[in-house]
């Protein structure tokens, strides 16, 4: 496995990815049409500059990515960044959340100005919520029926945070 930065032309393959994803109910709040290429393209471009963008290849094909994207541009929560992590359509189980969990927190720890990465997933993504309680992630608050599915269910989300700046402390 390689994690390496997104690049723009890694726009269709992230799409089509998320648009799959968005297909298992639960994993994703946004519906498959609801997604588009140049939206995943302009967001590379963006967080080029300011946050994170990587995917994990394996045997030459993207099956992962992730980013960190700051919160907000107010001075306020200028320090917090957002977590998003999508393993594509058949290659979950396999460790590769692990290593691009792992990619991205290296990169969070060796950028002094973020100092809270939080993140929402949904209550039912238990092999997800297990992984990041793994990597340090703590439970903070919960939405309650947050996400309506298409039947007309619900499913909470679960707000989890991890501070890297306490980690950096420790190792030190």
């Amino acid at each position: 496995m390689r994690v390496r930065k997104a690049r723009e032309a890694d726009a269709a393959i992230l799409c089509a990815a998320e648009r799959e994803t968005a297909r298992i109910p639960g994993r994703l709040l946004s519906q498959p049409h609801e997604f588009h290429e140049a939206a995943f393209a302009r967001k590379i471009g963006e967080l080029a500059q300011a946050g994170s963008y990587l995917v994990v290849e394996r045997d030459g094909a993207v099956v992962a990515h992730g980013l960190l994207e700051p919160a907000a541009t107010i001075a306020a929560i200028a320090h917090v960044v957002t977590l998003t992590i999508v393993v594509h359509p058949g290659h979950t189980g396999q460790g590769i959340g692990t290593v691009l969990l792992r990619a991205l927190q290296d990169w969070a720890q060796n950028n002094v100005g973020v100092e809270r990465v939080e993140l929402r997933v949904r209550a039912s993504n238990e092999a997800a919520i297990h992984l990041y309680k793994k990597f340090g992630f703590a439970e903070e608050s919960r939405f309650y029926k947050r996400a309506k599915l298409a039947d007309g269910s619900f499913i909470d989300d679960i707000g989890m945070t991890w501070f890297p700046a306490a980690d950096r402390r420790a190792q030190t």
